[in-house]
Parts: structure tokens; C-alpha cells; sequence
């Protein structure tokens, strides 16, 4: 593992699944973390855990990254309290699954809101800090597969992570004289967990158990944790681009040399999916739908080991965990 002992670390979106782990990851490799996100129970409490599991220092404050003031005042903070700042993983997201007139204008808004300028707020505020960085400062923008092509049901979130694929390559450019590199991280599907934390539109039951089985199998997904050293190795190693897992490679490639042969085959997808029911409501969370899981059994046990991930990084609600 390349040390990142003594630098000072922000990630966004860090109470929990892949956040959660980019944090554990760069306070074990010797960084100062500070992470954030919306939620104040949830964020102190994964940062107690986290110092309990590293014995490194780590802070947690609340912040939405929506809004660009209060993302300024924690950066700000952060640089006080370290005195600067030199790697940042802007990685603050949301899941929208249904169809797009399910999800509706609010809901691609709320996508865009959260996760393109959440992460260009993120961005804006650091970049500054990042280069007066004695180490040459590393920023890390969170994609996903999602966000080369247009995957059907998640429209809203692809139309958002490809916003932050390109203001990741733009902003490479335009730092490299800075001596800032930029990444841009697309992961595919991971076990994490963060099924439970998605948001169901439409026949929202049935949403749920398409997502929750792909999001979990076994062939398509990657460990979490491997995601999460592979990220951090690659933003230490300044790379420009990181693809994880092999579906997610190829579905990329495919899009990049036959672009019509993979929106037929999305076409296809599109048909097996559930229809809507044109009304815009209905909506529900994963943890709801968890509850009463739609699936046969054969087919939830496919992603038995998403449930327990869910678990292990923080995804499930505490109202729904074992105990309340």
C-alpha cells in the first residue's frame, strides 16, 4: 500500500458503504480524515468507529453538499484543523431506480443536485487548498459505470454521474499545471449494501428485487472493501481514470466501440424491467422493501452476502438493524 502517513484527508458522503470504507482505507494508510455528510448521528458515529478500528484521527462533521456556503465552512475548518488539506474524495451520492416518468423532473434534480454539484461544490472549495498542498494535492471524483452510458431505471443517476465524469477529465487538464491531479473514479456495481438506502419508484417492489439481486451477484459485483483499496491506490498513484470491476470494463469498452450494439442491448434490458405505473408516486426506500423482500428465496440468497455488507459498512438504517 503507497503511505499516505501524515497528510490531511476529506471525504464526502463518509458515514457510510463506499465513503465509509475510503476513509478507513486513508486513515489507515496514515492520513489525518475528516469525513462528512447530512446526517449528525450517523456521521459521528461512523467517524467513533472508524478511530476505534484505525487508532487514527478522525472527525466528523455534518455538511450537504448541496449547499456551497455551508461546503465552504467545512472546508475551511478542515484546513484549520490540519493545517491544510491534500487529498479529497468527493463521493456524496443518492440511487433513484424506476422508471424515468416515475422519477420525474424533482427527482433528476435532486440526482443533480446532490451528486454533480455537490461534488463541484466539494471541488470549487478545495482546489485552492490542494494546491498549496507540499505533497501536490490528489482529488478524487466519484463516478460510476452508471455514468458512461444510460443505464434503464437509474436515468436520473446516470445523467448525474456522467456530469461528474466530465467535470473530473476537465478539471485534470486545467489542474495539472497546479501540480493537482484529478481522478476520476467510475466503480461498477458494489457490495455494499446501499440497496437498502435507494430510493424505489413505480412498481417500487419490484424495482427493488431487480436491484437488490444485480446490486449483490456474486459474477457482476466487487467486494467492497478491494473497491475501496483499489480507489485510494489509484488517487495516490495520481492515475486519471479508474474503471472497477471487469463488467463494468467491458460495458465501457463496448459503449466506447459499438455505442448502438449496447444501447439495443440496454433496449433489451429495458423490456425486462418493470413497466410503471405512470402516476409518479409510490415511492419507497430499500429498507422498506427489504421488509417484506419480494424475492423467492433462491434468488435473495444470489446476494446474501450485499446483506451482511450492508451491515458491516453502516448501510442499514438503525431502525432497521437487529435491536432497533
Amino acid at each position: 500500500m503507497e503511505s499516505l502517513y501524515g497528510l490531511s484527508a476529506l471525504v464526502t458522503g463518509g458515514s457510510r458503504g463506499l465513503g465509509w470504507l475510503l476513509a478507513r482505507e486513508c486513515a489507515l494508510r496514515g492520513c489525518a480524515v475528516t469525513l462528512v455528510a447530512r446526517d449528525a448521528g450517523e456521521v459521528e458515529a461512523a467517524a467513533a468507529a472508524l478511530r476505534a478500528r484505525t487508532g487514527r484521527p478522525v472527525t466528523g462533521r455534518v455538511c450537504d453538499v448541496r449547499d456551497r456556503e455551508r461546503v465552504r465552512e467545512v472546508v475551511a475548518r478542515t484546513a484549520d484543523d490540519q493545517a491544510g488539506l491534500d487529498l479529497v474524495l468527493a463521493n456524496a451520492g443518492i440511487i433513484q431506480v424506476g422508471p424515468a416518468e416515475e422519477t420525474g423532473a424533482e427527482g433528476f434534480r435532486d440526482a443533480m443536485d446532490t451528486m454533480f454539484h455537490g461534488t463541484l461544490h466539494t471541488a470549487l472549495e478545495t482546489l485552492p487548498l490542494l494546491r498549496t498542498s507540499p505533497s501536490g494535492g490528489r482529488l478524487a471524483l466519484v463516478g460510476s459505470v452508471g455514468g458512461l452510458f444510460g443505464v434503464p431505471h437509474l436515468l436520473a443517476y446516470s445523467c448525474a454521474k456522467s456530469a461528474v465524469g466530465t467535470l473530473a477529465e476537465g478539471l485534470r487538464a486545467e489542474q495539472a499545471a497546479h501540480g493537482v491531479s484529478v481522478t476520476a473514479v467510475h466503480p461498477g456495481l458494489t457490495r455494499t449494501g446501499s440497496h437498502l438506502r435507494a430510493e424505489f419508484s413505480g412498481r417500487a417492489e419490484r424495482e427493488y428485487a431487480w436491484f437488490a439481486t444485480l446490486a449483490g451477484a456474486p459474477l457482476l459485483s466487487m467486494d467492497a472493501e478491494r473497491a475501496a483499496e483499489r480507489v485510494v491506490t489509484g488517487v495516490a498513484r495520481r492515475r486519471p481514470r479508474l474503471v472497477l470491476t471487469p463488467a463494468a470494463r467491458l460495458a465501457a469498452t463496448a459503449h466506447g466501440l459499438a455505442p448502438g450494439l449496447l444501447t439495443r442491448a440496454n433496449s433489451l434490458l429495458a423490456r425486462a424491467l418493470p413497466r410503471g405505473r405512470g402516476t409518479g408516486g409510490g415511492r419507497i426506500t430499500g429498507a422498506t422493501a427489504s421488509a417484506s423482500d419480494p424475492r423467492p428465496r433462491w434468488l435473495a440468497a444470489l446476494s446474501a452476502r450485499n446483506e451482511r455488507a450492508a451491515d458491516q459498512f453502516r448501510e442499514r438504517p438503525a431502525a432497521n438493524r437487529p435491536g432497533g
